[in-house]
């Protein structure tokens, strides 16, 4: 019932305002997941050397938090940051970290749905590719010798 009265107060909303609320709904949602992808692409290539703005010069696990301190130091609420810190660092946890523990299961599995959109087809085993197509070319000397 809480569902409904909220929907319907939602829809009472002026468009123009509805709107704008929903953008910035979205947004916030965008920057904590862009912050999601950053945390774990850090802690995937924990030596790669970074730099930010020719000032610091630090690993890439420490790019979040750089990033964070960089939002705050611009006066920005570093809420949507830690929640995109949050999230990310439980997903590389799920993904990356637990699997990998004795007796450790992979709990976090790509929908069959999206697998069947998404990934390409297996190889097929009897495909005799073209000439042109191998690797190297043309299968030079494979024919009758001159003179012979």
């Amino acid at each position: 019932m809480a569902y409904q009265s909220l929907r319907l107060e939602y829809l009472q909303i002026p468009p123009v305002s509805r709107a704008y609320t929903t953008a910035c709904v979205l947004t916030t949602a965008a920057v904590a997941f862009t912050i999601m992808l950053v945390y774990v692409w850090s802690r995937r290539n924990p030596y790669v050397r970074m730099n930010f703005f020719g000032l610091l010069n630090f690993q890439a696990p420490f790019l979040p938090w750089v990033l964070m301190g960089f939002s705050l130091l611009l006066g920005n609420s570093i809420i949507v940051d830690l929640l995109g810190i949050a999230v990310g660092h439980i997903y590389f946890f799920l993904e990356d970290v637990f699997p990998n523990q004795p007796g450790g299961i992979r709990i976090l599995k790509t929908p069959s749905i999206l697998k069947a959109i998404f990934d390409t087809p297996d190889e097929d085993p009897n495909y005799n590719p073209l000439p042109e197509e191998r690797p190297g070319g043309f299968a030079w000397g494979e024919g009758q010798r001159l003179g012979g």
